[in-house]
């Protein structure tokens, strides 16, 4: 029932080394196969997984896939890691970066447009690579993705998808035909906030064999009792996502009515900017929600005043976090300073309502 734990350096071999053959432990380890196997069945994946040791290493791999010289277009608004990745990575010159608005789909696809027929004289078959976060994070914009995955590969682009606030059971990228999905295991596969690993899903063993080259050469390999803990949580996957969602549902529903709150974004609100798009292209909504207090101070006053939420970095656990994204100075300016998001966990919910109306009852200086 439980695929064993295999703790080895090395793997005993003689003669010349066949292609996928064991040989040493930055190559393969027979733990991470069950994990690289179960998630690629969940995002209908015809070729392995690969897992990293971190979200950003499989972010550097994915990365990795444009041609020298070539353009990275990227959501204004994704996971600040992989946007400073990307900006540090293009002073070096290794590629350009363009930001886009990744809900403003004619000006997403101008830019693929834009850059491929710039960086044509390279040579490269796909000079371009375009990166998409649906829903964003921190700002839970929704991408038109089957939309902008048809055109940027009509158009001759490599198109990687974060998955990770999705997770499969919510969205599969490779079914609209996305080269790569990336996904920080450390949030909802994993699930229980005790381990830091990535993983890339690639739509074919071409794309595959180029990044498991670069996780070998560049050693961003994962610890095999890591892997294990992530297999072991991606068995409570569905009960996880369905009762955070469940939860986060309810709980925006009435963060959108509240008077200390300037704007709630949860695409499963009807009034939700992106909530059409999600509802047509996804199957929930998710767990993440984003609200807008107006001020740093008010923000900070609410983190401060809940007891059952957690103030800390990271998402996707069972437990439920809570936390002002502008106190990371890596996030971008047009996050509001107010902004707060919140990872809603499986606790129950009128627990959790009833800390969030505290805290925000701190905030009013009084009721709702």
């Amino acid at each position: 029932m439980n695929p064993p734990i295999t703790l080895s350096s090395t793997y005993v071999g003689t003669g010349a080394v066949a292609s996928g053959a064991r040989a040493y432990g930055r190559y393969s380890n027979p733990t991470w196969d069950p994990f690289e196997d179960a998630l690629a069945r969940l995002e209908g994946a015809d070729v392995p997984a690969l897992v990293y040791g971190s979200g950003l290493a499989a972010i550097a791999s994915a990365l990795d896939l444009v041609a020298p010289g070539g353009t990275v277009i990227m959501p204004t608004h994704t996971y600040q890691g992989a946007l400073l990745g990307a900006q540090e990575t293009a002073k070096t010159g290794r590629f350009d970066l363009v930001t886009v608005d990744v809900e403003d789909t004619q000006a997403v696809i101008a830019a693929v447009r834009s850059a491929t027929e710039a960086k044509a004289q390279l040579g490269h078959e796909r000079p371009v690579l375009l990166w998409i976060e649906s829903p964003t994070n921190p700002m839970l914009e929704v991408a038109d993705l089957p939309t902008l995955v048809e055109r940027a590969k009509a158009d001759g682009a490599f198109v990687v998808v974060d998955n990770t606030f999705a997770t499969p059971l919510l969205q599969r990228p490779l079914e609209s035909g996305a080269d790569v999905v990336v996904h920080s295991v450390t949030k909802y596969l994993a699930g229980h906030s005790d381990v830091v690993l990535g993983a890339c899903v690639p739509a074919d063993a071409t794309v595959r064999d180029r990044l498991l080259h670069h996780r070998s050469i560049q050693g961003a390999i994962a610890g095999p009792f890591d892997v294990w803990l992530a297999l072991r949580g991606l068995r409570t996957l569905a009960l996880r996502v369905e009762r955070s969602g469940q939860n986060a549902q309810m709980l925006a529903e009435r963060l959108a009515d509240h008077s200390a709150v300037q704007e709630t974004r949860f695409p499963g609100l009807r009034s939700d900017p992106g909530h059409d798009r999600a509802a047509a292209q996804m199957d929930g909504f998710g767990a993440i929600i984003a609200i807008d207090l107006g001020s740093a101070a008010a923000a900070d006053a609410l983190v401060d005043g809940c007891r059952l939420w957690t103030p800390a970095t990271s998402l996707g656990g069972v437990e439920s976090l809570i936390e002002r994204r502008r106190r990371h100075t890596a996030e971008p300016e047009t996050v509001p300073e107010g902004l707060v998001r919140l990872s809603v966990g499986i606790e129950d919910v009128e627990d959790l309502w009833a800390d969030l109306e505290e805290a925000l009852e701190s905030v009013t200086g009084g009721g709702a």
